[in-house]
């Protein structure tokens, strides 16, 4: 693109759009992650190498709402499998899928070398097989077995396994290469599972987004689908990564949301596309870092006046109930003396306080019933029981 071109195009959004700068409420920057499209090695059918199944989806699994001839089923939300004509249980989780709950039922798209593999092709949700004998096979995302995703990376830091500042995709997948027992038991701490779909993609082709387009690397970026549209226009500015690891690469560049993701949570939470192969999974395995985040909005929306007219959220409800009903062990303060008053013996004023015969009385008396309103007639009616037939059946005989 030419620099008229490029122009041109600053034109057209600064003329037909607005900034507005977005963020978690208390935060000044957002964040951002990046993904890619692995190429890895597989085959049709299962060899001594090749020993690992890429499932498409059961047909045993169902979504509220969704039929199963849908062309894809949702990221996020409950999952079940029927037993029987209408009992509905919640769906495999990744432990039993691996033990074999839903082998020999003919669902292996191919057979990939290790679960490890499997894997990091769920987390990025796309992939290109190559074959044994050259070709290509693409998959693409197409279901989930209901349960919400679990970063791996982030238990590695939590059990002091892994550096946060040293943390990557590639360090994950060292880990896992020397540790197989340890990898067995932390891929299973993730119990999210995705079946793929096959899709008729060439080599040049890019992977297909969740807005049914092609990505396009270096500007399509995965988003919170529950807050934003697909299409929309984000601006991120700030330093990557992106030349070698320890690179502060500034990064300003019109990105455009077509893409969605489980762990993509937020209004300003991206993952950015950088495209196929291993070198964009070596830059995108590495990104981890705060963002300024400028969303575009069409002049015709014009988010000020919007927010006017917006009702603010209630207060939350466990301040108001703990106002209404304050906990029983707390006990109101005492009123000090007046100044000048004379101090009463510890005796009388238990007597003072200790409720006299007529007022225990009063309050063991029960409350008095409120009347019957006049004209409403009772709801309960009594019931008679008829013994027509026992007596005709009776005569009869």
């Amino acid at each position: 693109m030419n620099i008229p071109d490029n122009a041109k195009a600053r034109a057209f959004f600064e003329d037909r759009f607005r900034a507005v700068r977005i963020s978690r409420l208390g935060e000044t920057d957002g964040f951002v992650t990046g993904y890619y499209e692995p190429i890895i090695d597989g085959s049709r059918i299962r060899t001594d190498v090749y020993t690992v199944p890429v499932y498409r989806r059961p047909s045993n699994l169902f979504v509220r709402g969704f039929s199963q001839s849908a062309p894809s089923l949702p990221n996020s939300g409950p999952v079940y499998r029927k037993i029987g004509r209408r009992k509905l249980v919640p769906y495999y989780d990744r432990a039993e899928i691996e033990d074999g709950a839903i082998e020999g039922r003919g669902l292996e798209i191919c057979w990939l070398k290790s679960q490890t593999d499997l894997l990091f092709t769920q987390i990025q949700g796309s992939a290109r097989v190559r074959l044994e004998d050259g070709s290509t096979i693409r998959i693409n995302y197409d279901s989930y077995n209901g349960y919400p995703y679990t970063a791996v990376g982030r238990i590695l830091i939590q059990r002091d396994i892994i550096p946060k500042d040293q943390m990557s995709m590639q360090r994950i997948r060292q880990w896992m290469a020397d540790n197989p027992d340890g990898a067995n038991e932390l891929r299973r701490q993730n119990r999210s599972y995705v079946f793929f779909r096959e899709v008729k993609l060439s080599d040049n082709d890019e992977a297909i987004g969740a807005q049914g387009l092609p990505l396009t690397p270096g500007r399509s970026i995965a988003v919170d689908k529950s807050l934003h549209v697909y299409g929309t226009p984000f601006f991120i500015e700030g330093e990557l990564p992106i030349e070698s690891a320890q690179a502060k690469t500034p990064f300003h560049r019109l990105m455009i949301a077509q893409d969605t993701g489980s762990a993509i949570v937020g209004p300003a939470r991206a993952d950015l596309y950088f495209g196929a192969g291993s070198e964009a999974g070596r830059v995108s395995g590495r990104l981890r870092h705060n963002m300024h985040f400028v969303m575009l909005v069409p002049n015709s929306l014009d988010p000020v006046a919007r927010a006017r007219t917006m009702p603010l959220p209630e207060t939350r409800p466990s301040a108001r109930i703990a106002k209404l009903f304050p906990p029983s062990d707390q006990k109101p303060a005492s009123t000090p003396p007046a100044a000048g008053a004379a101090s009463t013996p510890a005796k009388e004023q238990a007597g003072a306080a200790a409720p006299g015969p007529a007022a225990k009385a009063a309050s063991s008396e029960a409350a008095p019933l409120p009347s019957v309103r006049p004209g409403v007639r009772s709801a309960h009616k009594p019931r008679y029981r008829s013994h027509h037939r026992r007596r005709w059946y009776r005569r009869a005989r």
